[in-house]
């Protein structure tokens, strides 16, 4: 289901959906109003909602449509302003899936181009676990799903072995006692990274934490104030030539790579470029990764959260070659197992964990403890 009060937009969206073999359009619709009271007869898996429209806006009518649907997918689409940012960040706490910035202008080529390939990506990867967990939640002896929105809720899982996929093989941690703590993520990462922060302030205290999350610019900005909040120190887009200290979180910012260097002292600082994309992203996790290497060796813990695609897996495997170690969030509680999984099946990883367990796993290692 496409909602949007913009003709051309709704056209847009429609046409590239109906491109792929895999998807249909279900309805197309202009006001959140027409989507509360058509959602329950098309039964879409995925709605790509807008979130300024008359009538009813995106943002109202969100909840309405999960109310109604409680495994609907709602992928929200917005122009790169601050204030839709903020409501972009509301709607996920609300229970939307993921959101995708709309380019600024439909006569951008290269941005469509960027915009289109990102919502068939989120359409497709979101909708099919949408409707694998709508799947499991309909069959008798199945317990209730979580709604689309559990990375803030993940449901429970295993602990230890049990909870790692069979193929996938662990190694041990690092000998190395670690001095910087670097996350990468990708869809679903907002929440995820909301959760892990509010757990490991101790870690903060002791060591820098440096974060690349594939976002636009703006919403980096409102995420990185987001992040101060669940963690209680500070946190803001990295800058360029700005050192690296213990007690922050620095974040990649919007549209650049975040990679970290040697001052003229051999102080750590931040190095922020331009760059050709990496992995179709920018900011992307390898540069972040590949280049703490250079810096602190083999003294890292590396953590993949949720995502699609395969960032982090290349720089991950460079942590681990210096003694560095790698954790992945596991698959039940990343709402796309893409980058972790990528990291899991590529044998980096020590540990494959819920993401109420990387928290406390991290505090552990960072205190010494190896197991």
């Amino acid at each position: 289901m496409v909602v949007d009060d913009s003709a051309v937009i709704r056209g847009l969206i429609s046409r590239w959906i109906e491109a792929e073999a895999d998807m249909t359009v279900v309805a197309s619709l202009r006001t959140g109003v027409d989507a509360v009271n058509q959602v329950a007869r098309v039964a879409p898996d995925v709605v790509v909602l807008d979130i300024e429209m008359p009538d009813m806006d995106g943002i109202s009518a969100l909840p309405l449509l999960l109310e109604k649907r409680r495994d609907l997918v709602v992928i929200m689409a917005s122009t790169l302003t601050r204030r839709n940012a903020e409501i972009s960040f509301r709607a996920l706490a609300l229970g939307a899936s993921d959101y995708i910035p709309k380019p600024e202008s439909a006569r951008d080529a290269s941005a469509a181009d960027v915009f289109k390939r990102d919502l068939i990506d989120k359409i497709r990867h979101l909708g099919a676990r949408g409707r694998r967990r709508a799947g499991v939640a309909g069959s008798p002896q199945a317990q209730p799903a979580p709604v689309q929105a559990a990375p803030v809720r993940p449901a429970a899982a295993p602990v230890g072995p049990a909870s790692v996929p069979a193929r996938i093989a662990l190694r041990p941690f690092g000998v190395l006692a670690p001095r910087v703590l670097l996350v990468g993520s990708s869809t679903g990462g907002p929440q995820a990274l909301m959760a892990l922060v509010a757990g490991i302030g101790a870690v903060i205290d002791r060591v820098p934490v440096l974060i690349t999350q594939h976002m636009p610019p703006t919403f980096t900005t409102i995420l990185a104030e987001h992040l101060a909040r669940a963690s209680g120190r500070p946190a803001a887009e990295g800058t360029d030539g700005e050192p690296v200290r213990a007690g922050r979180i620095y974040l990649a910012p919007g549209g650049r790579h975040m990679r970290v260097a040697r001052a003229a002292g051999g102080l750590p600082m931040i190095a922020l470029d331009d760059g050709p994309q990496v992995n179709f992203c920018r900011p992307a996790v390898d540069p972040l990764f590949s280049s703490a290497v250079d810096v602190w060796q083999g003294a890292i813990v590396a953590v993949v959260l949720t995502g699609m695609g395969a960032d982090g897996a290349n720089g991950g495997r460079d942590i681990v070659a210096a003694g560095g170690s790698v954790m992945a969030q596991d698959e039940a509680t990343s709402v796309v197992w893409g980058m972790p999984g990528a990291a899991a099946a590529a044998g980096i990883c020590s540990a494959v964990l819920p993401l109420d367990q990387i928290a406390p796993r991290v505090e552990r290692l960072f205190s010494g403890v190896r197991g």
